[in-house]
Order: structure tokens, then sequence, then C-alpha cells
């Protein structure tokens, strides 16, 4: 009866409005007999109302009037295992998401009747209800601001005493479901940027202030998981593990991310205590152990792990006051040689301990803090930050004594892993930790003048309490740099026994490196460069003989430009996951003679040519090239087939007769017709012409490159071809297009022809080759200015200047 009444008055008029809210008050316990009534009742309150917040205002009122949120609070009380909560929780999201008026919302959040719903007692072990309800506290969430927050708040004097929105938000902080935790992490923004003092104070005192510390501690267990699974030693392909390490690294990205905004807040309460988490139970613990100021046990993370999490956070989370420290703490060894006068410096060697490297806080943050573009909040945070180091320290117990000649030597520290003995992912991910303090922004000119890259020149006129020679001569980079390179060009030297992913960091890193040099080098290093030059270039003509050679050119072409934007990547926004790659796959993967590994081959000499290259070569020097040859009467007959396509009409001209079987054609008489043209080179199988006994019907085509044409040991008239199927003008694009990975594995094609005699056989064998001999000697011409001796002299003619 009341679903026609329902019908028959309009659905939005405030006369059906008050029909429904009658209607579900006359509701005296909900059990799964009425629950779909109750359903629609609360779907249709939500959509009036949603209604009359933009339309009618006399809807508003009336849903003021008749304290419709309590009936939903009393529906909430008078279900008996209806599992009316979860619709309920979802209605009451939707009307909240879609009022606009800042009266709704504030009515809304009066009368505590949204904190009730938040407070409710709700079996979550049952169903599928978590994901409504935080739904519903993030639309919540969406809604506040300074004015409507204290409605959300339980006071008791000056003090905030609850705050169930938050509160309730936190125990699903670590829910499995990725989505439910992203919804808890906008409440927790939404919440942290419309703060009060009062609040701030709340959210930043225990209890509820070890959300952060167990934020960070969760976030430190990851970090040990995938340090973990980095040195397991199960039996997966590389591919495979690196899959895996993605997805374990984009955990760890994730929740440094979301500490980053954060800290955006901008509240200073929040940013000392996120810092001071960070910093003691996160960073700290991982820089000692790379400083060897502490006692390795099985506790602690390996070094090329340590390096990747602290120099994403550098990346991602940054900031003054967290890249000083961290630069501070990381220069020690090499800051006790440099900073405060003789007398203090010779009085502490011979050893140190936990005070003197409380020294050296105390020393550092006086540098860093008292310069004019250190006050503020940055300035309250650093001080705070020292202070908690030096607690952390004065309570750890695991510090060790040693020599400070030890601590300090010519490759102590973070030294001591870039000359790690065979160990490039070492190597490699020290220099990039030591690159991205050096190219930040906010790193003290003081600590910058300390690593000594650009800008040193300028921080040397500003630089307090030291000499001029002191910064120069202390540098790490001024100082090891002929070393540096040396372990950099030693790697490329060797890399036919390394993997294009070694070879193409530490070519980055040696384009940086002799960026600051001006392109100088020592005899040995120049040695050194040549022998890997000349390496990358036999390696790139060697490819010549492969089945990809036609494809060397166009290749050049894509990928020089890509190439060289990743050579010129600024450190702080190069990815570090490299870093974790190379610990899993330093060596040379075993080749195979599938096309798709020829091809990946093929790519990896064009990508090594463009690292190991000199002055002019980084702009694609194949750029203006021709693609064809000049026309002439005598290449009439070229012109005419290498342009031929599928069912095309050619000539057969000195086409050898053979026949082939075809799986679901049967055995067919053909021509066989190689021909070359420029970069172009075809194999046809042409079908006489049944009325024109001199032309042919294109019935088959192979590309002539990697057909490596063999005569069968058995059959000597069977005549072997090999046919790539991969097409890397669709399959790359594809994968790259989608973000996917080429497929692991391509079937090569294979053609067995058949002739009248051997002569026959042979003659078609020696055919292929002539035609393909052609092919590759355009295209070596066109390549000529990469395998040229002549362009080893570039570096050589600017090392003289």
């Amino acid at each position: 009866m009341w679903r026609s009444l329902w019908r028959s008055i309009d659905r939005f008029s405030l006369q059906h409005f008050k029909y429904v809210i009658d209607e579900l008050r006359r509701i005296k316990v909900v059990d799964m007999r009425n629950r779909d009534l109750v359903i629609d009742l609360l779907q249709s309150i939500v959509e009036i109302v949603t209604y009359g917040d933009r339309q009618d205002p006399m809807i508003f009122e009336c849903f003021m009037e008749y304290q419709v949120l309590a009936e939903f609070v009393r529906v909430l009380k008078i279900s008996r295992k209806s599992r009316i909560e979860a619709p309920l929780l979802q209605y009451l999201s939707i009307m909240i998401q879609n009022m606009d008026s800042e009266q709704a919302i504030y009515y809304c959040f009066s009368n505590d009747y949204i904190n009730s719903i938040i407070t409710h007692r709700y079996e979550f072990d049952a169903g599928d209800l978590a994901p409504y309800y935080v739904s519903f506290l993030r639309a919540v969430s969406s809604k506040i601001n300074r004015d409507t927050l204290c409605l959300l708040v339980k006071v008791h004097g000056d003090s905030v005493v609850s705050f169930p929105l938050y509160n309730e938000a936190l125990k699903f902080a670590n829910h499995g479901e990725k989505m439910i935790q992203t919804a808890i992490r906008a409440l927790t923004l939404n919440t942290y940027n419309v703060c009060d003092d009062m609040v701030y104070q709340f959210i930043t005192t225990p209890p509820v202030s070890n959300y952060f510390s167990d934020l960070v501690c969760r976030l430190r267990h990851q970090c040990f998981h995938l340090d973990t699974f980095l040195h397991a030693k199960e039996e997966t392909s590389t591919q495979e593990r690196r899959n895996e390490l993605i997805l374990e690294t984009d955990k760890i990205v994730d929740d440094l991310y979301y500490l980053k905004d954060i800290l955006c807040a901008g509240e200073y309460r929040l940013s000392r205590l996120v810092t001071q988490n960070l910093f003691s139970l996160l960073v700290f613990p991982m820089l000692l152990p790379l400083l060897q100021l502490r006692q390795i046990d099985g506790s602690n993370i390996s070094a090329v792990t340590s390096l990747y999490i602290v120099s994403r956070l550098l990346q991602v989370v940054g900031g003054k006051s967290i890249i000083n420290a961290v630069a501070g703490v990381i220069l020690y060894p090499y800051m006790t040689s440099s900073v405060g006068d003789a007398t203090e410096r010779n009085s502490v060697v011979g050893s140190w301990n936990a005070k003197s490297f409380l020294d050296h806080l105390n020393h550092l943050e006086k540098m860093v803090c008292s310069g004019p573009e250190s006050e503020g909040v940055e300035n309250i945070e650093s001080s705070c930050l020292f202070g908690h180091l030096a607690e952390h320290i004065s309570s750890n117990s695991q510090f060790i004594g040693g020599p400070l000649n030890d601590v300090c030597s010519e490759r102590g520290g973070i030294l001591a892993y870039i000359f790690a003995d065979n160990n490039q992912s070492l190597l490699l991910a020290s220099l990039f930790f030591l690159l991205i303090l050096a190219e930040s922004k906010d790193l003290d000119y003081f600590l910058a003048s300390m690593i000594g890259l650009s800008g040193t020149q300028n921080m040397m006129s500003q630089t307090r309490d030291l000499s001029a020679s002191q910064v120069v001569d202390g540098s790490i980079f001024v100082k090891f740099m002929p070393q540096i390179l040396n372990a950099l060009l030693t790697i490329l030297a060797s890399q036919p026994s390394l993997s294009l992913l070694v070879q193409w960091h530490t070519g980055w890193f040696l384009h940086k490196l002799l960026i600051y040099q001006e392109n100088s080098l020592s005899d040995l290093n120049f040695h050194l460069f040549n022998t890997s030059y000349e390496q990358s270039r036999e390696r790139l003509r060697k490819e010549l003989d492969g089945c990809w050679f036609d494809y060397i050119p166009d290749t050049f072409r894509s990928e020089w430009p890509s190439c060289k934007t990743a050579l010129e990547e600024s450190s702080q926004y190069k990815d570090p996951f490299f870093t974790l790659e190379l610990a899993v796959c330093q060596k040379k993967t075993s080749g195979d003679t599938t096309t798709l590994s020829a091809w990946q081959r093929m790519v990896e000499a064009v990508k090594l040519k463009a690292v190991i290259s000199k002055g002019d070569l980084l702009e694609n020097p194949l750029l203006n090239m021709t693609t064809g040859t000049t026309a002439d009467p005598g290449k009439s007959r070229a012109l005419d087939i290498s342009s031929a396509s599928f069912g095309s009409d050619v000539s057969l001209g000195s086409g050898i007769p053979c026949s082939i079987a075809f799986s679901n054609a049967g055995i067919r008489d053909v021509y066989l017709i190689p021909v070359a043209r420029g970069m172009t080179g075809k194999l046809l199988l042409t079908e006489k012409h049944p009325f024109r006994s001199q032309r042919g019907v294109v019935i088959a085509i192979a590309p002539l490159a990697g057909l490596s044409p063999k005569i069968d040991k058995d059959h000597p008239t069977w005549l072997h071809l090999r046919i790539r199927e991969l097409d890397p003008r669709f399959d790359t694009s594809k994968a790259r297009g989608n973000h996917l990975k080429m497929p692991n594995h391509f079937t090569d094609g294979r053609w067995t022809l058949g002739f009248s005699n051997a002569k026959a056989c042979e003659a078609a064998r020696l055919l292929i080759l002539e035609e393909t001999h052609k092919q590759r000697s355009f295209v070596e011409s066109i390549l000529a200015p990469l395998l040229q001796d002549n362009y080893l002299g570039n570096l050589s003619d600017n090392q003289d200047e």
C-alpha cells in the first residue's frame, strides 16, 4: 500500500520527504524481514536531502527540524543482525560527499550525531563492512575545516580529550586492503591540514602520537623484508626477482611520500615528531653501520639496501633538516680531519668514541643553524633533531671505540663502499648517495664544500670557520676523483663480462663526474676510457653480423635521444632502484640464439655506444642519414622487387625455382627471389603467373637479415632458413605503451625449401648471402661515423686544451 502511495507523490517534494521520514520512524526493529524496506527509505532520504541542499531550502529545514540524522543513529541501535550497517554507511557517505552548503555540513556535524555513528559498535569481523565504514570516515574528513573540526572533538578545559574520527580511523591504519589504507591516509592528511592548536597538541601527545612511531617502525620492517628478499637465494629468474623487488620498493616509496605529505602540513610540532621518529627509528640505525661506528650484528640491513633507503628518503622527503643531518652524520669521518684547529685534532687522534661524535654533532648544529637562511621552523626542527640524535647516541650501548686513523683513513666511511673490490652495486649505490647530497639545493654550503662538487668555488667565498685550502683539499670528490673515475672506468673496460645494466648506470656516473672534471682524465684513466670505447665500437661492429643489422640505424634514431636524456638526468629524479637491480643481476645473462635475444643484444650495443661516446657524439650522429641509394637504370629491377608486398605482381628475373610445403596449403612450386636495396632486404617467394610466363605473384615475404641459410647435411637439395617472427616496430612500441616488458620467448619461424638438385640449392644459398652482404654494406656505410678510429681523439683533444 505504501509503495503505491509513494509513487503517486513527487519523489522530491517536501510532502514526500515527510512521508518517508514518518515511515522510517515507525520502524521499531530492523531485521532481515524489513531490511529491504529500511534500505529503500534510507536511500530516498539521502536522494531528497541531496536534492534539497541544492534546489529546495525547505527540504533541508525539514531535515533539521525532524532531526533525521538521529533516525540514522536509531536504526543502527535497533538493528538485529540485519546487516543494515553497510548500506546505511554507504548512503550517509553519499549524502555528506554531495553536500555543498556550509550550513548543511555544519548541522550534520552538530549534536554529536556523526560521532555517535562513528563510535557505534560494529562487527567488522563478519562480512565486508570495513570498506563502507572507512569510506564514511573519509567522506566526513573531506568536509572538515577549522570551523567544523571543533564539532567532532571533545574538549575538557583547554585540551582535546577525544577525537573519535581520528582515533577510530587509526585502528584501520594497518588494514590488509590497500584501498582502506589509502583512505585512512587521506583522512589523516585532511585532518592535519585543518587542525587548530588544541587538536595538534592532542595528535602529537602520547598515546595518540604513537601512530607516527608505529608508522616508521612498519616502514623499517618493510626495509628489513626488502633486504631479506634481496639476498635470498631462491631459484627464480632475474625478471621475476626484479618484479618482486619493484613491488617491495613501491610499498616503501608509498610510505615515504605519505611522510612527506605529513611534513608538508607545515606544523612544527608535527614535523618535529615525524622527523625525530624517522631519524631515531630508521635513518640513524642505517647510517651508523655504514660508518662502522657500531658493531655489525644480525640486526643490520645490508649496505646496499641501507643506501637505497636513505637515498630514496632524501629524494622523496628531503628538507633542510633531514638533508643536513644525514650529510653531517655521513661526513663525520672526513670532517674530523678538517674541522677545528690542529691542537684539537691532535688531541683526539688515536681514539674516538660516542663523546667525540656528540661533539661533532654540536659543532655541526652551530654551523647549520646559525645562518640567516636557517631561521624559522627549519632552525627549530634542526636543533630538535640534532638534540634527539645526541640522546640516541648517549643511550646506545653499541658504539665501539677504535683508532681514529682507521675511521678517517684514505678509504674509510662511505669511501670504503665506493672502493669495495668487485662490488659494482656498492660502488654505484655509494656514489649515488653522495651525488644526491651534493646536488641538493638544501645542503648547507659548509657540508657541500666537504663533498666538493658543483658550486664549490661560490661556497668557498662564504664558508665560515674554514680556510679555502681546507675546503678544497678535504672535499671527497676533489681528493678522490681520480680514484673514483678509475673505479668507474675499470667497470666499463670489463664490459664483456657485465650486464648492460651495470654498464649503463656506470656510464651515467661517468658522464656526471666528467662534467665536474671538465673532461679531464689521467693517462691511466684515459687508457681505460679508450679501452671501453674500443670495446663498445667492436660490440656494435659485431652486430653487423647479427640477424638485426638492418634495424641498427633506426634503433639509433629511436634510442639515442632517450639515452641522451637519461644521461643528463639529475640525481634528484633518478630512481635508485637500479642499485638493488645491480645486486641481483650483475653478471651478464647467458646468451641464446633466438631472434628476440639477438634483438635485445643489438639494442644493448646501441645504448652502450651512446653511453661510451665523446664530444659531438652526444648529438645523434645518424640524424641526417639517408636510407636509400641514388636510382639509376641498372637499379630498376631492385626498385621493382624491393617495394613488392604480398600479392604483388613482380618479374621472376633470375629467380630460382624450388618448392615449399605449407601446413595448410600443401606443397607449392615457387621461385626464390632475394633482393636488397639500401637498408631494405627481402626474400620473396613467388608463384608463376598463370598467363604471363616471366611474371610471378608474391605469396610469402621474409626479411633478408637473419635468414642464416644452411644446407641440410643429409639432404643436399634442402635449404633451411630462419625467419624472424618478432616485429620490433609493433611489439616494442606496444610493450612501452602499456608499460610492459617484451615477452620472454618468441619462436623463430623456419622455412625449408626443396630444389631440383644440389647445385641449384647451393646457388640459392650464395644468392641469399650476396644480397644480404649488399644490405649489410649499406648499413655499415651509414654507421661509419660510429665505427671509425678518428673519434677516439675527441676526448684527448679536450684534455689537451
